[in-house]
């Protein structure tokens, strides 16, 4: 239907009232939609509403039919794709399969924070709670559910968002170059951290969405580099001056000596850890294990050691997977300590691969522990470093 120019003028009003009302009664969110400018959107590539992280687009027929209440949700829909830099997070995953994790992430926060969705909104209640890259791995490889809008920010040989045509029009956003992406996801994280921190001050940022926030916010350590520091420092090589034997001769000369390192990699067989991340832990282990003088004795464990557990791997081994691994069932952290009190040594390093869900063991160990843990749960004592 045409529109004129009375309609579109009442369109952006509608839009400006609806964020008015979240700046008053949602802060949080408020602070973030202000930091989009609104755009009509011209062709049929936005169907209902759009961002690429630089402004906020939407169809002035859907944005019509929308109460002010809905309103809002698409706004702070788009505001929090940005603020959660789900534009630079995908990696080389599939895009439709990221943009519906995308939505089942953030559609739960919005509505637990009292906004009111429009028809076809996706909301999964297993997802609940869960990040996008939690999310991802659960969605089916042929979902072809549609996302509420469109995600603007980069393009895939599938049609990710509202479905559009395949025949881009001028009027459609560049995609975002490399450089783009990370300038504003830098931008957006200190935008979402500003809006956290005035909204906690008002008292008005609870709940969920207060502790993805927070768990956004916190700085993801970089495990490859502080493992490759442990186990570095494990087994430093240094040079000797002990006396050689009389068949080398008299002079005492220095010798690089080196230690061996004990390592034990426990992996979580509950079915939290999937087999990719599995794999790709592995082959970091392994990495890095080829940088020294490392043995490595692996123990899958759920509930129980793996039955053909301990696997062991000298150190001119290649660390591999086991063709299987026994698992799904619930967690107790405990056999793996168990197991280490009954040998004759302490190892140098415990690194147990895990999602920190399931029974500790009420002591700590002497001997040092590090936690890579996939989710947000927290550990007792030890290191914990955040893998997603």
């Amino acid at each position: 239907m045409p529109e004129t120019t009375p309609d579109l003028s009442a369109i952006e009003t509608k839009l400006t009232a609806a964020r008015t009302r979240l700046i008053l009664d949602k802060p949080f969110l408020g602070a973030l939609v202000l930091r989009l400018p609104l755009r009509a959107a011209t062709g049929d590539w936005c169907r209902t509403t759009a961002t690429d992280a630089r402004a906020f687009y939407y169809d002035p027929a859907y944005i019509d039919a929308l109460s002010l209440e809905q309103t809002q949700f698409m706004l702070a829909h788009e505001a929090l794709h940005c603020a959660l830099s789900h534009f630079a997070r995908r990696g080389h995953r599939q895009r439709h399969r990221w943009d519906l994790a995308c939505d089942y992430a953030i559609n739960p926060l919005l509505i637990e924070d009292g906004l009111t969705p429009p028809p076809n909104t996706l909301v999964m209640p297993l997802y609940r709670g869960l990040t996008a890259e939690e999310i991802y791995p659960l969605i089916d490889e042929r979902d072809d559910s549609e996302t509420l809008d469109t995600h603007a920010y980069d393009r895939d040989e599938r049609r990710g968002g509202s479905r559009q045509h395949p025949d881009e029009t001028p009027q459609r956003p560049e995609s975002l170059s490399a450089d783009e992406r990370e300038r504003l996801a830098v931008q957006w994280r200190q935008r979402l951290a500003g809006a956290a921190q005035q909204a906690l001050q008002a008292g008005k940022l609870a709940g969920e969405l207060a502790r993805q926030i927070d768990h956004l916010l916190q700085p993801s350590l970089p495990w490859r580099m502080l493992l490759a520091r442990h186990l570095t420092a494990i087994a430093r090589e240094d040079y000797s001056y002990q006396r050689p034997s009389r068949r080398e001769g008299e002079f005492i000369l220095p010798g690089l000596r080196g230690q061996q390192a004990e390592l034990v990699v426990a992996i979580d067989t509950s079915g939290s850890i999937q087999d990719g991340e599995l794999s790709a832990f592995i082959g970091e282990i392994d990495a890095l294990k080829g940088q020294i003088r490392a043995r490595i004795t692996l123990l899958p464990c759920d509930r129980v050691l793996a039955p053909e557990a301990p696997f062991q791997f000298e150190p001119w081994e290649t660390f591999t997977r086991p063709e299987r691994l026994q698992g799904g069932g619930g967690t107790s952290f405990s056999p793996v300590f168990d197991w280490i009190d009954r040998q004759d040594r302490q190892p140098d390093l415990l690194v147990y691969f895990t999602d920190a869900q399931g029974e500790f063991p009420e002591r700590e160990p002497s001997y040092p522990v590090i936690w890579l843990v996939k989710g947000r749960a927290t550990v007792p004592w030890g290191q914990r470093i955040q893998l997603n």
